[in-house]
């Protein structure tokens, strides 16, 4: 006798047999018991969930010898020969080799003539989505005012495609994908009637590989069997699927709640080294992350999730070690990688990068934690004004003089009997000369009009130490051996510059360039540069001071624990 497969040995021959699809069993169970039996049935829901083994179980029901019954006897000659596919009064269709108004013409003819032997004759066909807009058209009317001899029941898996006018004449009934702990329990009983060894690990795999679909999950089933024989191990079950181990895909996710980037990598290693496909293993991960935040936000997420046993336990168990946001984030950049490795050329490389990310991201922060810290840097600031930025002329001398209306000076100390001496001063800085003419402008006024007409050369002299300024000699030095003192000397570039400054201080001036040792430089006045940064520097130090003994920053450093990186100043006029 030929193989038969174990979808077709262990098809459901009965409205209780219908694994996961009770909603649609209970509906016609009551229907046929109360004889209120609509003539057009639609059944409509993804591959291999009991569309069409319940559309036989509902033939049988109305056909079967023992009379109406939501339990056929399923050994009359009426039951076996539909059980069977020769039911005579039983006609199935497919839709996708009929797909002409022909074929429907046909079988409008046929439908005319009254059943053989049974009360009803009954239409099943399936994939009825492919028919073509004219095969709808010519069906219509038969399905207006059918014979009252005449059911029939269409099967689909794109209802969407079917014309409402059809669907308007049906009875739909949606079948839905078979949770996973009801699969891998009907083939439990499969396994054990087959007298197969297979643990519950690996029928949850195979399960799994089902999504949802009885016939596909035992399809898979036939084909362990065909690998593995009855004795059935976990390990040839995972590779004959090309799964991703379960162990792998937790330490994976491990590693990204731990912010453990080296191990995050060495996962990936390991998937590549196995070779699994990346995109499986993505997928696999993606749906780990997913199930961690049903378990944060459902309260039975055993409803919702296709886990069984110790599965969910552990997933419940990492869920608790991150926040709902976080893995929000995470879910969304896994799906962002899951379609960037279509087109990757470097899929390897796309996947250990997007698992850095994850593992390298930052804890998002407490949205209502923060906003109480504002809520109450509010409060504390709303009457401490904002300082006004001063004028050195109205800053307040540090040691301010008392003024003769204060109260009287106490008395002075007597001196010590041995003073001890005074420190010595710190030597002045040299300040650069001015010119003995009270008519002149001064170097600065030299130095802005050379940079109007040669812009290079006043840089050039804004970088010089004025020695001297005691028209009309001028001495400005530069460090010795340097680019910008070797450019002064040129005899093109000197003439130019006695020219500008002859008609600056209108006189001739003689302009000489002298070379300053790094030694001599303490001694020797700063340059326009120098003391414009000098100036800078004491600005932003004073800036900062003020800043750091406002009592609003303290305010603030006090919430948040914060730590001041950078003073920027906002009023230009502050100098």
């Amino acid at each position: 006798m030929a193989y038969l497969v174990l979808a077709r040995k262990w098809r459901p021959q009965n409205f209780t047999d219908l694994i996961g699809q009770e909603h649609v069993s209970q509906t016609l169970a009551n229907a046929i018991r109360s004889g209120r039996i609509h003539h057009a049935f639609l059944f409509t829901g993804a591959r291999g969930v009991g569309k069409t083994s319940a559309a036989r179980i509902l033939a049988k029901a109305l056909n079967c010898d023992e009379g109406l019954s939501d339990q056929p006897c399923g050994i009359c000659s009426s039951c076996t020969e539909i059980t069977a596919g020769q039911g005579l009064d039983v006609i199935e269709v497919d839709g996708a080799s009929n797909t002409g108004v022909d074929d429907v013409r046909e079988l409008r003819e046929n439908i005319r003539y009254l059943p053989n032997r049974s009360r009803y004759k009954i239409f099943i066909i399936d994939e009825v989505h492919m028919l073509s807009t004219n095969a709808f058209n010519a069906l219509l009317k038969t399905l207006e005012e059918p014979p009252e001899h005449a059911k029939f029941i269409f099967a689909t898996t794109e209802p969407h495609k079917i014309p409402v006018t059809i669907l308007s004449r049906c009875q739909r009934f949606d079948f839905r994908k078979i949770p996973l702990a009801r699969v891998a329990s009907r083939m439990r009983e499969i396994s054990d009637a087959e007298q197969l060894t297979i643990s519950d690990r690996s029928l949850s795999l195979v399960a799994r590989q089902g999504e949802g679909s009885m016939r596909d999950a035992l399809s898979t089933l036939d084909q362990v069997i065909a690998f593995s024989g009855e004795q059935v191990d976990d390990e040839a079950v995972q590779t004959l699927l090309g799964m991703v181990d379960r162990r792998l895909l937790l330490d994976t996710v491990e590693a990204v709640l731990q912010r453990d980037s080296r191990r995050a990598l060495d996962a990936v290693r390991r998937v590549d080294q196995l070779g699994l496909a990346l995109r499986r293993f993505t997928q696999d991960l993606l749906e780990m992350f997913r199930g961690m935040v049903i378990c944060k936000v459902v309260e039975d997420p055993a409803e919702m999730l296709d886990l069984v046993g110790e599965e969910l336990k552990e997933l419940k168990a990492l869920a608790e070690e991150a926040s709902l946001d976080d893995l929000q984030r995470i879910v969304t950049l896994l799906m962002k990688t899951q379609t960037e490795l279509v087109n990757s050329s470097f899929p390897l490389l796309t996947l250990e990068m997007s698992l850095v990310r994850l593992a390298t991201l930052a804890p998002t922060q407490d949205l209502a934690k923060l906003i109480s810290h504002i809520e109450s840097l509010e409060k504390r600031l709303g009457s401490t004004p904002l300082p006004k930025p001063q004028h050195p002329a109205q800053r307040p001398t540090p040691n301010p003089t008392p003024t003769p209306t204060a109260r009287p000076a106490p008395a002075p100390a007597p001196a010590p009997t041995t003073p001890n001496p005074s420190p010595d001063p710190p030597p002045k800085k040299p300040e650069a000369p001015v010119a003995t003419s009270t008519e002149s402008k001064g170097w600065q006024g030299l130095v802005d009009q050379v940079k109007q007409s040669r812009p290079m050369l006043g840089s050039v002299l804004e970088h010089g130490r004025l020695l001297k300024l005691e028209l009309p000699v001028i001495e400005v030095g530069y460090t010795k051996g340097s680019f910008m003192s070797s450019q002064l000397q040129e005899p093109d570039i000197s003439q130019d510059l006695e020219v500008l400054t002859t008609e600056y201080f209108g006189q001739p001036v003689k302009l000489r360039v002298l070379a300053v040792d790094i030694e001599q430089q303490s001694a020797a006045p700063p340059s326009l540069v120098e003391e414009r940064e000098a100036k800078e520097t004491d600005r932003m130090r004073r800036l900062r001071e003020d800043a750091m003994e406002h009592p609003a920053l303290k305010s603030v450093q006090d919430i948040f624990k914060g730590e001041i990186k950078k003073v920027i100043p906002i009023d230009k006029g502050f100098v």
